[in-house]
C-alpha cells in the first residue's frame, strides 16, 4: 500500500509538471507562429488546465476503469465549483459577470443534466447505465459547438479595448527550447498518467473500496490543483473574472471533451458513480449560478464560499461512510 501511495504522489506530480511543461511549450510555439494570447488562452491554456483530467481518464478507458475515468470528470466538476469556488470566494469575494450567468452558467449547468440523462439510461431506456460511444460523439460535438461559440465571442470584443494597456514586452522562446517542453510534456503526461492508473487502481483494491470512490475524490481533488493554484492566485490580485473562467471552462472541458474522448475510446458504465454524485455535481453548477443571480447580486460572498467549502467537505464525508 505504501509503496502505491508514494506511486500515486509521484505520478500526480509528474502529471501536474507535465501540464506545465506543455503549456509552457504551446504558448510559446504559438507566439512565434503569431497567434494572439486570446486564441493561446482559448486553446493551449485551457487544454493545459484539464490535462491531468483527460490523460487520466482516457488510460482509465483504456485499462478497463471506467469508475475511474468517470468519477475523475465528476468528481472535479464537484471539487471545482464548490471546493475551488469556496476557497476562491474566502480569499476574496468573487464578481461574476452578468453574460458569464446569463450565457456561461446555463451551459454549465445543461452539460451536468446531459450526463445526468446518460448516466440513467436504465430508467429512461431500460438499457445499462453507461456513457456510450454515441454519447461520447455527440459530447464532442457540442465542444466543438462551444468553441466555435468561445470565438465568435473573442471576435466580438471591440478591436480597441484590447489596446487599452501596452503589451509588456516579452522574450522569445527559442524554437528548440519549446519543442523539448511539448515533448517533456507529453511524455511526463503519458508516463505518469498510466502509473497513476494502475496505482490508483491497485490501492482501491487494497482499501477495499471502488475505483470510483478513488476517482471521485483523490483523482478528482488532485487533478483539480491546476484550477486551484490558478483561480486562489486570480482571486488575490483582484482578477475575478478570470478565476469564475477558469472554472467554468474547466467545467465544461471535463464532460463535453475529456469525458467525449474517454467514452469514445471505450463505452464507459457509471459502475459505483452513482445519481448522488451526478445530482450533486449538477445541484453545485445550479447553486452557483442562484448564488450569483439570485443571492449575492452577481457577488459569491465570504461566507457563501464557506458554504460552499463545508458542502464539499460534508459530500466526501458521504462518500466514505457509503464506502
Amino acid at each position: 500500500m505504501f509503496l502505491n501511495i508514494i506511486l500515486l504522489i509521484v505520478s500526480l506530480a509528474m502529471i501536474l509538471f507535465g501540464a506545465g511543461w506543455l503549456t509552457d511549450g504551446g504558448s510559446a510555439l504559438a507566439k512565434r507562429m503569431g497567434l494572439s494570447e486570446m486564441m493561446i488562452g482559448l486553446t493551449i491554456v485551457a487544454f493545459g488546465t484539464s490535462a491531468p483530467e483527460l490523460v487520466i481518464s482516457v488510460a482509465s478507458a483504456i485499462e478497463g476503469n471506467a469508475g475511474l475515468a468517470i468519477g475523475n470528470v465528476v468528481g472535479s466538476n464537484i471539487a471545482n465549483v464548490l471546493l475551488i469556488i469556496g476557497i476562491t470566494a474566502m480569499v476574496r469575494p468573487i464578481h461574476v459577470g452578468r453574460s458569464v450567468l446569463s450565457n456561461e452558467m446555463p451551459l454549465v449547468i445543461l452539460c451536468s443534466v446531459a450526463l445526468l440523462a446518460c448516466g440513467n439510461t436504465g430508467l429512461l431506456d431500460g438499457l445499462p447505465d453507461a456513457v456510450t460511444r454515441v454519447d461520447g460523439i455527440l459530447l464532442l460535438l457540442f465542444f466543438c459547438i462551444f468553441m466555435r461559440y468561445t470565438f465568435a465571442q473573442a471576435k466580438a470584443v471591440p478591436e480597441g479595448a484590447a489596446a487599452t494597456e501596452p503589451e509588456k514586452p516579452t522574450k522569445e522562446v527559442p524554437l528548440w527550447r519549446a519543442l523539448v517542453f511539448i515533448a517533456l510534456g507529453l511524455g511526463a503526461l503519458i508516463w505518469g498518467g498510466d502509473i497513476f492508473v494502475d496505482s490508483a487502481s491497485s490501492l482501491a483494491s487494497e482499501i477495499g473500496v471502488s475505483d470510483a470512490i478513488i476517482g471521485l475524490t483523490v483523482v478528482a481533488l488532485g487533478t483539480s490543483l491546476p484550477e486551484l493554484a490558478t483561480s486562489v492566485v486570480a482571486a488575490a490580485k483582484g482578477h475575478s473574472d478570470m478565476a469564475v473562467g477558469n472554472v467554468i471552462g474547466s467545467c465544461i472541458f471535463n464532460i463535453l471533451f475529456v469525458l467525449g474522448c474517454s467514452a469514445v475510446v471505450r463505452p464507459l458504465p457509471l459502475g459505483g458513480v452513482t445519481n448522488f454524485d451526478l445530482l450533486t455535481m449538477t445541484a453545485a453548477a445550479v447553486l452557483f449560478w442562484a448564488s450569483g443571480w439570485l443571492i449575492g447580486h452577481r457577488v459569491i460572498t465570504r461566507g457563501e464560499g464557506a458554504l460552499f467549502t463545508v458542502l464539499y467537505i460534508a459530500y466526501t464525508v458521504m462518500l466514505i461512510i457509503q464506502a
